[in-house]
């Protein structure tokens, strides 16, 4: 296939959309200062705290969002799919608020559970809570493409033989899309490492509970601009780290 050369330029202006921001970014990094910045106490208690509730919420993603994929590759319940969807094109502050006014203290479910002594709002579980929220979609969608262009005719030939369902998920269909629910679960882990809107509405920020590295940014944003460029520059790292891993297993998958 010929492609068009008028596609350069509005190429070009999309990769210059991209690279400049993060060009203006490295031209303010304080380079002397560095790791200094990047190790005192609060980025790493808020480096510390938000590698711990990505990788808690990636496992979550991983046990629900796999479910969910087979049903949606499987048994095609289209109506399912805008549900799973919708924290994709919800504004994080509205799904933050949404997991208030189910989970806080006056929420649906949260009134019951305060009764019982259980408070999920503004700590450590709430923010576990929002990064699976908005990571899971990225799982679902990964793992129910690998689905589809795997097919099921190596499940029905594990049932032929006398396979259980249970036995052909794990044993054929769970290892024959492993790619794919490797790069799902890399793409949310990256969604929860940088989620900012939902956590800070449902859990607020206390420093050691729920302040993550997003939100330390934030804060430093006006208190100490140069801390909050260091982990900027901390979280571009990392963003790259997982697009070089997610790419190439879908180079691997292909």
């Amino acid at each position: 296939m010929t492609t068009p050369r008028w596609v350069v330029l509005p190429a070009a202006l999309g990769m210059l959309l991209v690279a400049l921001p993060l060009a203006g970014l490295l031209s303010k990094v304080p380079w002397p200062g560095l790791w200094e910045l990047l190790t005192s106490q609060s980025s790493l208690a808020a480096l510390q705290l938000s590698i711990l509730t990505a990788s808690v919420s990636t496992v979550f993603c991983i046990m629900l969002g796999t479910p969910m994929a087979l049903i949606l590759a499987r048994h095609g319940l289209r109506w399912l799919r805008p549900l799973v969807l919708l924290p994709l094109v919800l504004p994080p502050v509205v799904g933050g608020l949404a997991l208030l006014f189910t989970f806080g203290r006056m929420g649906l479910i949260g009134q019951h559970l305060e009764a019982a002594g259980i408070r999920i709002a503004f700590s450590t579980v709430a923010v576990i809570l929002a990064q699976t929220f908005v990571s899971l979609p990225f799982l679902v969608m990964g793992l129910e493409g690998a689905l589809r262009t795997a097919g099921d005719r190596y499940e029905r030939v594990a049932a032929t033989l006398g396979a259980s369902p249970t036995r052909t998920l794990f044993t054929v269909t769970l290892p024959l899309v492993f790619p794919g629910l490797l790069s799902g679960a890399v793409l949310s882990f990256a969604r929860a490492l940088g989620e900012f809107g939902a956590t800070l509405t449902f859990a607020g920020s206390l420093q050691g509970r729920t302040r993550t590295l997003p939100l330390e940014i934030y804060l430093q944003r006006e208190a100490d601009p140069d801390a909050a460029i260091a982990l900027s520059l901390l979280l571009v790292i990392f963003a790259g780290i997982v697009m070089v891993i997610a790419y190439g297993k879908g180079r691997t998958r292909s």
